[in-house]
C-alpha cells in the first residue's frame, strides 16, 4: 500500500513538473513574440508583408528539417492533415496581423492579439460541443469594451489595421485550440515543420502573385534570423510540445503576458505612448483575459 502511494506521488509530482515546464516556455515564447512585434513592424516597411512572411516561414521549417531530419522524411497522411489544418489558422493569423501592423502599432497590436485569450475558451466549447461559461462570455463583453477603448479613440473610429489584427487574434485562437487537439496525437517536430512549412509556401504564392518583390537589407535579414529561429522554430516547436501536457485553456493563460511585453517594447524601442483612455481599454483586455482563463475549469 505504501509502495502504491509512494507511485502515485512520484506520478504527480512528474505531471505537475511537466505541466510547470510547458507553462515556463510558453511564457519566455510569450516574450518572444512581444519583443518580435517591433522588428516585424520595422521589417515590413522595406519588404512587403507576405515576402517577409515567406521567407520567415519557409527558413522555419527549413531550420527544423535540417535538425530533425527523420522527422521531415517520415510524414505519414494523418500528420499531414493536421499540419494542413493548423497551418491554416496559423497562416491566417500571421497574414492578418503582419498586414495590419502597416496600419496600427506595434503595442496597440501587442494587446489586440492578445485577445486570442479570451477568444480561446468560448470557440473551444463550441467547437467542443460544449456552451460557453457565464464567466467566458462575460470576459468577451469586458475585453470587447476594452478594444473599444483601446483602439478608435475620441473619433470613435475604428483603424483598418485594428480590424485586421482583431482577425488575427480568432485565427490565434483557433490555432491554440486545433494544437491542442492535435499535439497529443503527432511528433511535435513533424507538426511544427509541417504548420511552418505548409504556411511558408502558401504566403510565397501570394507574395509572387500580388507583391513586388524586394530584396531584403540587412536590418530586415536581422528580423528574418529572428523571428524564423527564435520566435517560429523554436516558439512553435515550444508550443507544440508544451500543449501535449496543457489545456488549450491553460494554454491561453500563460499568453496573457504577450501584449505586456509587446507594449514594454513599444515604449522602450518606438516610443509608442498609449492615452490614458487607451490604458484603461488595455487594463481592461488584460482583466478579461485573467477572468476568461481562471475560472475556466480547465486544467
Amino acid at each position: 500500500m505504501q509502495e502504491c502511494s509512494e507511485s502515485n506521488w512520484d506520478n504527480i509530482l512528474t505531471v505537475s513538473s511537466l505541466r510547470v515546464l510547458a507553462a515556463g516556455l510558453l511564457i519566455a515564447v510569450t516574450a518572444i513574440w512581444g519583443v518580435t512585434f517591433v522588428m516585424v513592424k520595422e521589417a515590413i516597411e522595406k519588404v512587403p508583408p507576405f515576402e517577409f512572411l515567406a521567407i520567415r516561414f519557409i527558413m522555419a521549417a527549413a531550420i527544423l528539417a535540417l535538425v530533425f531530419p527523420g522527422q521531415a522524411a517520415a510524414v505519414r497522411r494523418k500528420s499531414l492533415t493536421a499540419g494542413a489544418i493548423a497551418g491554416a489558422a496559423l497562416g491566417a493569423g500571421y497574414a492578418f496581423q503582419t498586414v495590419g501592423l502597416q496600419y496600427t502599432g506595434a503595442t496597440k497590436a501587442g494587446f489586440i492579439t492578445g485577445l486570442a485569450v479570451v477568444f480561446t475558451p468560448p470557440l473551444s466549447a463550441w467547437v467542443l460541443r460544449r456552451p460557453p461559461s457565464r464567466i467566458g462570455l462575460a470576459g468577451v463583453a469586458v475585453a470587447a469594451g476594452g478594444l473599444a477603448l483601446l483602439t478608435t479613440g475620441p473619433s470613435l473610429r475604428f483603424n483598418s489595421g485594428d480590424g485586421l489584427v482583431l482577425f488575427c487574434a480568432v485565427s490565434f485562437a483557433f490555432h491554440i485550440i486545433v494544437i491542442g487537439r492535435f499535439a497529443s496525437l503527432h511528433d511535435p517536430r513533424t507538426l511544427t515543420i509541417l504548420q511552418l512549412g505548409l504556411s511558408g509556401m502558401a504566403f510565397a504564392v501570394i507574395s509572387i502573385a500580388a507583391e513586388d518583390l524586394v530584396a531584403p537589407d540587412a536590418s530586415v535579414w536581422l528580423a528574418l534570423a529572428v523571428t524564423a529561429i527564435g520566435a517560429s522554430a523554436v516558439a512553435f516547436l515550444a508550443q507544440t510540445w508544451a500543449q501535449r501536457h496543457l489545456s488549450p485553456t491553460a494554454t491561453a493563460v500563460t499568453f496573457t503576458m504577450e501584449p505586456v511585453f509587446a507594449g514594454l517594447a513599444g515604449f522602450a524601442l518606438l516610443g509608442e505612448r498609449l492615452s490614458a483612455r487607451g490604458w484603461i481599454g488595455a487594463a481592461m483586455i488584460l482583466g478579461a483575459m485573467l477572468m476568461t482563463t481562471s475560472k475556466s475549469g480547465d486544467r
